[in-house]
């Protein structure tokens, strides 16, 4: 049986996948993928353009449709196609979150989709205090569900404080939607909870 990660060593984990160096400048950057996806090996360029990939559908998501909570046969098995189709779903999301609190890492999701909401507010008074509760919910290093991010981030984060916006929180949104998409999706799609759903649902298909 194997033994369960704990909720420190999640943490130190994605720490160590977020805090390692930048290489210098003329160097190439390590191949990451080959040590946190699911063992494949992907040349520089194809991760370059599938970073530049991430890093729009982040910064353009500019909502979330709400969808029905329990999805289909049809668009579970879609989730594996997309990370994004997954995150666009309620009840994608809601699965998600299911594999995300066995790894301790729940806070993740609860992260990224505060800084959605924030994203859409127009009200200084309503921006001032959602990004306030974030900083003192997932940024604070006093805080329990703090999440993961550099140290560059977060000091760009301390900077804007003073004068909040809707989109402080754009650079460390991102950098926690690849952590998801990198680090805990290959995972997800491998786990009991996703296997178990599509099992689920293809039962069902076959009562009926």
């Amino acid at each position: 049986m194997p033994r369960s990660v704990s909720g420190v060593e999640m943490r130190k984990r994605q720490a160590a996948h977020i805090e390692a160096p930048p290489p210098a400048p003329g160097q190439p950057r390590p191949n990451a993928c080959c040590l946190c996806w699911c063992g494949c090996c992907k040349c520089l360029w194809t991760e370059d353009r599938i970073e530049r990939s991430e890093r729009q559908t982040c910064t353009t998501m500019d909502s979330i449709e709400a969808e029905d909570q329990q999805p289909t046969l049809d668009e579970a098995l879609s989730w594996a196609r997309s990370f994004e189709l997954m995150l666009r779903s309620l009840g994608g999301r809601e699965v998600f979150r299911e594999f995300l609190r066995s790894e301790y890492s729940e806070d993740n999701l609860l992260f990224w989709l505060a800084c959605e909401e924030l994203r859409k507010e127009t009200d200084p008074s309503v921006v001032e205090e959602k990004s306030r509760i974030i900083y003192e919910d997932y940024v604070s290093i006093l805080s329990p569900k703090e999440v993961s991010l550099d140290s560059r981030v977060r000091e760009g984060i301390n900077l804007t404080l003073a004068e909040p916006s809707n989109l402080m929180y754009e650079e460390a949104q991102f950098q926690i939607y690849t952590l998801m998409h990198r680090d805990s999706f290959p995972r997800f799609l491998n786990s009991s909870v996703y296997r178990d759903l599509l099992a689920n649902k293809r039962r069902t298909c076959q009562e009926t």
